[in-house]
């Protein structure tokens, strides 16, 4: 092969190839479009194998030396905006080592001794993932200390509590703050235990089948922080189950972060009117100048279902693949940058929105007199004076009823228009048929009553100070 058709080749593997790779082809073949922004990552990895390979041989002390200085160069470079990025290098594994090697010689060749670009991406990936996964923790904790604080303060404060979207029973803000936290909370343990299988290092599974050189994994896991080194070589290269269960997990916390969106624009809208929203995480409307619409919860709602999107993206892309590593695996990383991406803004706009809504409780309670959300209470006060919840339960319809026709709520009536219904009603149900009355009665662990809500807050935040 002429010396002109050697530099028609990538310079990487063109070796055995006889022509050119077509232009289009190599662009649609290239990943350094959107795989870049593992540079920081793929350099710290290749730093721990050069520093691993010094230590047991492969490389000399000076030759890791200059390897590690012309990479920290490089990154650098990068950083300040001086590299280019080349779509002929393919992604950043081989544009980092073409700028090394550019920058110090021959020896920068020496790098990719002892792995390849299979067990390379895929640590770089985790490196990546396990950094991403520790800030969505930071944002996450941020969000629930702000949603606890504004719960701890709402604990009195009473709204209707809802099943079909109908008036259920009374609760308080504050409680129902709390039931988000409980979703959030489960978010944080899934996330911290998803850590555990992405911090696991495959370098030094090379292709597929290992090195013959004597590396030592374990040191590499230690320099990189990783728990451990992979078990098996073709697992090492071609497992994306990691990125598949972040992914999954991003999908729950999108869908919670979903379903406080539609309970937030219900309570902003004028048919309701139980909160307002800070302004400036609203916008209005260009043509009707009376609108402020809440478009950050709006956009979190709509922005889950490319959430979604991506885990069925992942799932699809393995569910064919022979082992070990296939081109396929190069489709992993857009939809879980974009996840990544995606979960970071939507809990940032929601830490950052939380703890500034103001409610109206006055607008609450007169809600949660609608609806004779107090009708439970009453069914519980006549079956603790001996009655069978089932006819108790037929008193209380009948109450209801007569309520409807006369256009009024149960704590508007008067004990003569009670006893009809039961000579077991006395004058003490009217401790029971107020709003007040029935949240407080509800005294137990998990309950709305406003010290539990209390208690709740504070063991909640407990929580968090053990993070």
């Amino acid at each position: 092969m002429s010396d002109a058709h050697a530099q028609s080749t990538n310079a990487a593997w063109g070796g055995r190839f006889a022509e050119a790779t077509d232009a289009f082809v190599a662009e649609f073949t290239a990943s350094i479009q959107f795989d870049q922004r593992l540079y920081r990552h793929d350099i710290q990895g290749s730093i721990a194998h050069a520093t691993m390979l010094s230590e047991v041989g492969v490389l000399t002390a000076d030759e890791c030396e200059q390897i590690v200085t012309g990479l920290r160069a490089v990154q650098t470079d990068i950083e300040s905006g001086q590299q280019v990025w080349s779509i002929a290098l393919e992604d950043v594994h081989m544009n980092v080592e073409s700028a090394l090697t550019t920058k110090i010689g021959p020896v920068g060749k020496k790098l990719h001794t002892g792995r390849s670009r299979n067990d390379q991406v895929a640590t770089d990936i985790r490196l990546y993932l396990r950094e991403a996964i520790d800030g969505l923790s930071g944002e996450l904790t941020r969000l629930q200390t702000g949603l606890i604080a504004l719960a701890a303060n709402e604990a009195d404060t009473i709204m209707p509590g809802f099943t079909h979207l109908q008036t259920a029973q009374p609760v308080t803000f504050g409680h129902h703050l709390l039931a988000w936290n409980e979703m959030l909370q489960r978010d944080f343990e899934r996330l911290q235990d998803c850590r555990k299988r992405v911090n696991i290092l495959p370098l030094g599974a090379a292709a597929l089948a290992g090195t013959t050189y004597p590396i030592n994994r374990e040191r590499t896991a230690e320099l990189l922080g990783f728990d451990r080194a992979s078990e098996n070589s073709l697992d090492s290269v071609s497992d994306r189950d990691f990125a598949i269960e972040f992914t999954h997990w991003a999908s729950l916390t999108m869908m919670h972060l979903s379903r406080m969106s539609e309970e937030l624009v219900l309570w902003a809208s004028a048919q309701f009117d139980f909160i307002n929203l800070p302004d400036r995480f609203c916008t209005g409307s260009s043509i009707m100048p009376q609108k402020k619409n809440p478009d950050v919860p709006e956009l979190v709602r709509g922005k889950t279902g490319r959430v979604f999107g991506h885990l069925m993206s992942l799932l699809t892309l393995m569910k064919s693949q022979p082992l070990a590593y296939n081109k396929d695996n190069q489709e992993d990383k857009e939809p879980l940058f974009d996840t990544i991406d995606t979960l970071a803004g939507s809990l940032r706009a929601f830490a950052d929105m939380i703890p500034h809504i103001e409610a109206k409780p006055d607008v609450m309670k007169a809600a949660a007199l609608r609806g004779y959300s107090t009708a439970t209470d009453l069914a519980d006060y006549l079956v603790k004076k001996g009655m069978a919840f089932r006819d108790a339960h037929e008193v209380v319809g009948k109450s209801v009823a007569y309520g409807l026709a006369e256009g009024k709520d149960l704590s508007e009536m008067t004990l003569e228009e009670l006893t009809p219904f039961s000579n077991t009603i006395t004058s003490d149900v009217f401790e029971v048929l107020t709003l007040e009355g029935s949240v407080a009665a509800r005294d137990h662990l998990g309950g709305t009553a406003p010290n539990q809500v209390r208690a709740a807050a504070t063991r909640a935040q407990a929580l968090l100070a053990k993070r």
